[in-house]
């Protein structure tokens, strides 16, 4: 489920259901609990997009807010310029498919995102290289448990998320929270022993081109108390005209 790259992604076949505890779930709601999958692994894509918003970064060592524009194209492409502060404008990624590269302005060079880097801070932040390029979607790779429903026009869905043996995710399991109006509250990420690993939550919802969207992201890592990252859009607009020119390595640097 990406996070920025509308993805980023903010990105079916049906998807195989787990066994639930307790009575069995109805036909009906096993197709509304994969529609609701699907509607929350889409929220923030469309054919392609057009963002620009704010990164507000802090740790333990540093805090550092920037300013960027951002483009996607399908599912596989995406390009992410900074545009402010100034020491760091014209900084900027290109994704395409599984490769990721970095442009630096400072030394005026390209270079390839390397495999072993992959879970390195992308831009400082709390999100990695890896939450780039992987594109898994909680409605395909994970099989699901109900743990709590919405009442009516309150309350939430409460979805415990495993993922499947062949799927490519470095997750143990995700617990996704999910307001009675399909909007994302919260999800959380564990490794393989059960241990929670970082939160992603999501408020500031606002209508756009008809769809209901978050505008504001935070990323908070379990093992590091006050520190967090948090996206903020100023404005997203999709299925925008974009020239597939300008997702290679020429584009990049310009």
């Amino acid at each position: 489920m990406k996070w920025f790259i509308p993805a980023a992604t903010l990105l079916a076949a049906p998807i195989v259901l787990a066994p639930v505890a307790g009575p069995a779930i109805a036909e009906e709601t096993e197709a509304e609990i994969q529609a609701l999958l699907e509607y929350n692994d889409d929220l923030m894509r469309g054919s392609s997009s057009h963002a620009m918003m704010t990164m507000h970064v802090k740790t333990s060592r540093y805090e550092r807010r920037m300013k960027m524009e951002a483009w996607s194209q399908g599912e596989s492409k995406s390009l992410i310029r900074i545009l402010e502060p100034a020491k760091d404008a014209g900084t900027a990624t290109l994704k395409s498919g599984d490769n990721l590269w970095n442009y630096l302005p400072k030394v005026d060079r390209t270079m390839k995102v390397p495999a072993g880097m992959m879970s390195g801070n992308w831009m400082g932040s709390h999100f990695t290289n890896d939450d780039l390029v992987k594109d898994s979607r909680l409605s395909d790779d994970f099989s699901w448990t109900v743990t709590e429903r919405p009442s009516g026009n309150s309350g939430k869905w409460v979805i415990e998320l495993v993922p499947h043996a062949d799927a490519a995710v470095v997750w143990g399991k995700v617990t996704a929270e999910i307001r009675h109006d399909k909007m994302p509250i919260s999800t959380r990420f564990y490794d393989e022993d059960g241990a929670l690993v970082r939160t992603m939550s999501f408020d500031s919802y606002e209508t756009v081109q008809g769809r209901k969207v978050p505008m504001h992201m935070k990323m908070v890592p379990a093992d590091k108390p006050g520190e967090f990252t948090e996206m903020t859009y100023q404005s997203i607009e999709f299925d925008v005209k974009l020239d597939s020119s300008m997702f290679t390595q020429q584009a990049l640097r310009q």
